[in-house]
């Protein structure tokens, strides 16, 4: 049987890091989400207020199984 996925974009935040930043994206995804497969971190950036980073952002693709 053949599987069908759809992929979704994602921005997740955080005052830490890119990679909390992606991890918050995913986890919150997943609460409504079913099957998630694979998520890849695509672009980063930063939040920069009073030239101080006060945020990052990571764009997230991800994925998962399509159902009918």
């Amino acid at each position: 049987m053949e599987s069908i996925y759809k992929v979704i974009e994602l921005i997740g935040t955080s005052p830490n890091s890119w990679e909390e930043a992606a991890k918050n994206a995913v986890e919150t995804a997943g609460k409504s989400l079913k099957n998630l497969r694979i998520a890849e971190a695509v672009e980063f950036d930063m939040k920069v207020e009073e030239g101080k980073v006060t945020a990052y952002r990571a764009r997230v693709k991800v994925s998962f199984k399509y159902q009918e």
